[in-house]
């Protein structure tokens, strides 16, 4: 929290109890944001001090807290709420319009802010530690995403680029995005949806569990997420080694299907890898031959099929596992595992328990990945990947992610540290506070 001076003999606490002002104390109590605090301190030196740093930080992250969309709305809700005044830490003993900070001294905050970005990402960094400390298996299993945050200013012309600069409603460093999600549509159709948009992406490795961001990274809209995905990853190795070495699992979709991240989570990390995987077999094969075998081959999402010899009938082999010893997975026959009648099963071998056939993950290590995804397993952990879908709905609609006034990258990634702060600092301040029923509300009263 940040250490505000001592409270005034008039408090508005003495008038009513806080409310919904709660929630903001939450936030304020449990966030480390004190070496945040002092470097502010230090670069604002002698200087006027009109509206102290304490406050104006308390009072941003009030902002985030009570969904205020600009700061023009912030400064009214100043105005008429004595008892928010003063938990932020604004003067008692001035009048209302003297106490509220103005629109300026915003914005030569937030340029002081964009100075101590690394400050901001560290404090969320620890908050995430303090997290990984209180809450039972904590990041076991991860999810990653990107969400589309869309910019209302105006897409770039033809006009040059002075030109923009003094034109102040455009947006210079955004850009376009296109995502393209498969739904189904009936039991053997699929539709595909494109979304565009002019803005930022919003990339986020959560946990699956608890719902809670442990990473995020804010970048052009057309930024690949596979790349970014590598990067965040690597960081996060960097941040927090623990909770990476603790992971098992890691669900993303074809978006982040990328040779080099399935080999950095398994071979680096130990984390199986349970990733949509895209067809870019171009060679119009459906199935390959599966390396030492005549019979047995699969297909590009790495299922394993054999051939009786006697009819040709094709049938799917049954996943049993990966061997790690071997880097393979294990597949057994169909035959003995589901009681199918096979007559050439005699010719394959393996007596009762049916023919086994290990599959080098060395055959194709993006086909081949410690999880098998024709597996059971694989479908239930691929499912966490919603965790993220709801991390996303909060922040749009808890905290308003979709609706902004801003333009610029970096006021784009301080505003979303913002609501990452806030969201992991009042989720630890419920646990702390033994709520942890309302671990994942953003609105509930504390």
């Amino acid at each position: 929290m940040a250490i505000l001076p001592q409270p005034s003999l008039f408090s508005w606490k003495n008038v009513e109890n806080l409310g919904d002002l709660k929630r903001l104390e939450l936030v304020l109590l449990h966030l480390p944001d004190e070496p945040l605090m002092r470097a502010l301190e230090t670069h604002r030196g002698n200087g006027r001090d009109d509206y102290p740093v304490r406050a104006m930080w308390n009072s941003l992250l009030a902002a985030v807290v009570y969904q205020h969309e600009s700061v023009a709305s912030l400064g009214r809700e100043l105005l008429r709420n004595g008892q928010l005044r003063d938990l932020c830490g604004l003067d008692p003993l001035k009048s209302a319009e003297a106490a509220t900070p103005t629109a300026s001294a915003y914005t030569r905050f937030f340029s002081n802010l964009f100075a101590h970005q690394e400050l901001i990402e560290e404090m969320f960094d620890e908050v995430v530690e303090s997290l990984r400390a209180v809450l039972p298996e904590f990041g076991r299993r991860l999810a990653m995403d990107s969400t589309a945050v869309a910019t209302h200013a105006r897409p770039r012309g033809k006009e040059k680029v002075a030109e923009l600069e003094m034109d102040g409603r455009r947006d210079l460093e955004a850009d376009f995005g296109v995502k393209r999600r498969r739904v189904e549509e009936g039991k053997d159709s699929l539709l595909e949806r494109v979304t565009k948009w002019f803005g930022y992406k919003l990339h986020l490795i959560v946990d699956a569990s608890y719902e809670l961001p442990v990473a995020y990274e804010v970048t052009r809209a057309s930024a690949a997420d596979n790349r970014t995905g590598k990067a965040m990853v690597s960081r996060l190795d960097v941040t927090h080694p623990e909770l990476t070495a603790a992971a098992e699992t890691l669900a993303a979709d074809r978006g982040y299907d990328d040779g080099a991240l399935l080999e950095r989570l398994w071979e680096a990390h130990g984390i199986k890898p349970v990733i949509d995987v895209r067809d870019l077999w171009k060679d119009g094969q459906e199935t390959r031959v599966v390396p030492g075998t005549v019979n047995v081959v699969y297909d590009y999402r790495g299922q394993v099929y054999c051939h009786c010899r006697g009819t040709g009938v094709r049938r799917r082999m049954s996943y049993w596992g990966y061997e790690r010893d071997r880097d393979a997975q294990k597949w057994r026959c169909p035959a003995a595992v589901y009681g199918y009648e096979c007559a050439s099963r005699c010719r394959c071998g393996g007596g009762a328990y049916g023919r086994v056939v290990r599959v080098p993950r060395s055959t194709d290590r993006r086909v081949f990945t410690p999880l098998a995804r024709a597996s059971l397993a694989f479908e239930r952990h691929y499912a966490e990947r919603s965790a993220v879908e709801r991390v996303n709905s909060r922040l749009s609609g808890g905290f308003g992610l979709e609706r902004h006034f801003v333009r610029g990258l970096a006021k784009m990634r301080l505003r979303c540290s913002l609501l990452m702060l806030v969201m992991v600092g009042m989720a630890l301040g419920r646990v702390r506070e033994q709520q942890e029923e309302k671990l994942r509300s953003l609105v509930a009263a504390a």
